[in-house]
Formats: structure tokens, C-alpha cells, sequence
């Protein structure tokens, strides 16, 4: 049974992910932003479950390093260790490079980049004393495949999946297994909108299928990047 933090794990593919660990029969803490949202997100995840023991959440702001670091000791004090990250926590914010401005361009690398970075080095001891795990980190095709107004978010997630190839490199051998997930278009509210017809595109259940197969994997098996994308997307 996995003990599992997902990071931005309140709506979107990270509630998803939580979903399915916990369907799977893991014990799951998710953070979010703001504490109302963790409370709902955890309250309703026990229902779903008919186990609430197994669920728990905390408010927290992966940019935080203190935050990162008492959230780590905290799921380990509360379920007896940690097996499994899941790096999700992510914004966007979508605009050229010209009118960017600095507090958006800091917002997104402190949280798509620097809060992951927060959240792996506090959890590989942790990861070490349970003997191995896994952290994944959900990147995106935009990390790969760069589009206009997106050149701040392409560049945080172009760092994420740098990141998590470097860090698979430096763990594996203390039975850390270390992936990055990179979905393309997915029907949530990230990007702040929906469009009239969603339904070409993967869902968060989607991703936290690929999560979940992931971790079934044997140990001499690691599949470092898997990317994801809709299999008929629309045309034009």
C-alpha cells in the first residue's frame, strides 16, 4: 500500500491522481492553496473511498521551502513513511514575452520549477528510508512543443522534465525511480477557460492512469518520460 503527497492534488489531474491511489488502496495527502479548498477536496475524496483515515491534506505553497519541508515530516509522521511523490502543483500564465510581467514570470518559475525542486529534496531522505519509491513529475508537452504567449510556461516546464531526468540520474541507485509525465491537452480549468467542445482532449483520469501504471511497474523496470496526448485531436 502506497503512502502518497500529491502537490496541487485539490482539482484538476492532481485530484484525479488522489482518486486513483487511493481506489488502489494507498494513503494520500494532497495539498492545495488555500485551506477551504484542502478541506473539501479531502472531505469529499473520504466519501468517495468509504475510508477517510486514508486521505488527509494540507494548505501549502510549494514555493515555501519551510512550508515543503513541514508538509514532507508531516505525511511521514502521520502515515509511518513515504513511498510516492507526485510533483503536480503548477500555473500558467499565458502572454508574450514583451508584456510578461516580472511577477508572472516569478510566479510560475518559483511554482513549476523551484517548488518541485523544494518538494524532491525534501522527500528523498524520506523516499530513502522507506527503501525506494517514486517521485513523477507531471510536466507537459509544452516542455517539448512551443507555442506563442507560452514562452515563460514552455520554459518551466522545458526546466521540469531537465530536472527530473537529472535527479532520476542521481537516485536511482538508492531504489528511487524518478519519471516525468508530459500530457498535452487536457479538459480542466488550468488554463482559466473551457472550450464549447472539450471532448477530444485526455481527461485527468487519463493522466492518473498512466500514474498508476506506473507504479505497478517491476523494480528493474523504469519508464523515465512517458508523454500522453489526445488521440484524435481536433483538426484545423
Amino acid at each position: 500500500m502506497h503512502r502518497s503527497l500529491i502537490t496541487g492534488g485539490t482539482r484538476g489531474i492532481g485530484r484525479a491522481i488522489a482518486a486513483a491511489l487511493l481506489r488502489a488502496g494507498g494513503q494520500v495527502m494532497i495539498t492545495g492553496r488555500t485551506a477551504s479548498s484542502v478541506e473539501r477536496a479531502v472531505r469529499e475524496l473520504g466519501i468517495e473511498i468509504g475510508d477517510p483515515a486514508r486521505v488527509a491534506g494540507l494548505a501549502v505553497d510549494v514555493r515555501d521551502r519551510t512550508a515543503v519541508d513541514g508538509l514532507v515530516a508531516d505525511i511521514v509522521r502521520r502515515f509511518g513513511g513515504l513511498d510516492v511523490v507526485v510533483n503536480n502543483a503548477g500555473v500558467g500564465v499565458f502572454a508574450s514575452a514583451e508584456t510578461m510581467t516580472d511577477d508572472d514570470w516569478r510566479l510560475m518559475m518559483d511554482t513549476n520549477v523551484t517548488g518541485p525542486f523544494f518538494v524532491t529534496r525534501a522527500a528523498i531522505p524520506a523516499l530513502r528510508q522507506s527503501g525506494g519509491g517514486w517521485i513523477i513529475n507531471i510536466a507537459s508537452l509544452a516542455g517539448r512543443n512551443y507555442f506563442p504567449q507560452g514562452s515563460a510556461y514552455c520554459a518551466t516546464k522545458a526546466a521540469l522534465i531537465a530536472f527530473t531526468e537529472s535527479v532520476m540520474q542521481e537516485v536511482r541507485h538508492d531504489g528511487i525511480r524518478v519519471s516525468v509525465i508530459m500530457p498535452g491537452s487536457v479538459a480542466t480549468d488550468f488554463s482559466g477557460h473551457r472550450g464549447e467542445d472539450d471532448s477530444w482532449k485526455l481527461t485527468g483520469d487519463d493522466v492518473a492512469d498512466v500514474v498508476v501504471d506506473l507504479l505497478r511497474h517491476p523494480p528493474r523496470s523504469l519508464p523515465s518520460r512517458v508523454e500522453i496526448r489526445p488521440a484524435r485531436p481536433k483538426k484545423g
